[in-house]
């Protein structure tokens, strides 16, 4: 029999179980709400998970590396593109094919990518990785097959297929689907980011050249967090394809490139729930910009950004775990 000494104590557990609410809460939200709202309100919740995800595969590059990255759109427009050379070329919208090659391919133009703009650092890298995306957004755009003919770009995509008899997709499961998938990277970036390897990328962000002298390889560690958020821009890619019912070369330019960014620095900049939060503001506004004044988007997208480095800086994300902390240890304490 323990003594009292020896009893663990369950309370603190209790705080830790708060903790989780805010998670669960969402997921409950996400999988619930879609149910009572029209079609409409259904695709602009499609719209905002597909950007939660680009903006959350973007933070492990910005954030927790520390690469300042805007040529993101590359490996975004990439999986776009697949799926659509996929269905103008060779009439398929199969899932199971369209998927793991539009994420190939974003990972070895990422990989490729990498190789040449780690050659620099700061705002150098900032700048190489500008000029890359620019250049996949030239070749989308003078090259003849990669568009449909008489336009730019190609329209005319479609939701996808599973290859199952009378199994097809409408508004509301490729809603499902593509929550689905959110939920799994999510849980995949969790798992990278509270390894090892994602305290690594912390460590390089602090101080590389420590880290460097502790025996890390830094380019390495870098270059892999790289590629993989390019494999997870990828994946937005492909779903946004499906999406949108259409790609052009302006979903592999600067301003695709500055969304993530965006959104990441607005939730919290090296978290993992920032940029899913700045992804909601971001989407949401543009939702009401576009219906009261949409010519004046851009302008309300600056200002918004503007205001949040002015007095949220650290991220309206980071604010809210903390009160989420503060809530958790008041419920956990030992206090009596």
């Amino acid at each position: 029999m323990k003594t009292a000494n020896q009893q663990t104590p369950t309370i603190p557990r209790q705080g830790q179980m708060i903790n989780l609410v805010p998670y669960v809460a969402g997921v409950l939200i996400l999988v619930i709400l879609p149910v009572f709202l029209s079609s409409y309100s259904q695709s602009v919740m499609t719209r905002f998970l597909i950007f939660a995800l680009f903006a959350t595969g973007y933070n492990l590059a910005f954030g927790y590396a520390g690469l300042i990255s805007l040529g993101h759109a590359a490996y975004f427009g990439a999986g776009g593109y697949t799926v659509a050379v996929l269905k103008l070329h060779y009439g398929s919208d199969l899932f199971w094919i369209c998927t793991p090659l539009g994420i190939l391919i974003a990972t070895i133009i990422a990989a490729i990518f990498g190789i040449i703009a780690l050659r620099v650092s700061g705002i150098y890298f900032l700048l190489v990785t500008f000029a890359l995306g620019q250049l996949l957004y030239s070749v989308a755009w003078n090259v003849s097959w990669l568009n449909t003919p008489g336009m730019q770009g190609v329209s005319g995509l479609s939701l996808p297929t599973f290859g199952i008899a009378g199994f097809t997709l409408n508004t509301t499961s490729f809603y499902y689907l593509v929550l689905l998938v959110s939920l799994i990277c999510f849980y995949l970036l969790f798992r990278i980011v509270n390894s090892p390897f994602g305290h690594a990328l912390v460590g390089i962000r602090e101080g590389e050249d420590r880290m460097r002298s502790l025996g890390y390889n830094t380019w390495l560690y870098k270059y892999l967090a790289f590629v993989i958020s390019g494999a997870f821009s990828g994946i937005a890619g492909v779903l946004f394809g499906y999406y949108n019912y259409l790609i052009s070369p302006t979903h592999l330019g600067v301003g695709t490139s500055f969304l993530p960014m965006c959104m990441a620095i607005i939730g919290g900049v090296g978290t993992l729930l920032g940029p899913v939060i700045g992804a909601a503001v971001i989407i949401f506004v543009e939702l009401y910009a576009s219906i009261m004044t949409p010519e004046r988007w851009p302008l309300i997208l600056g200002g918004l950004f503007v205001v949040a480095i002015m007095f949220a800086r650290e991220g309206i994300g980071v604010y809210l775990w903390r009160l989420c902390n503060k809530v958790g240890h008041y419920y956990g304490s030992t206090k009596s």
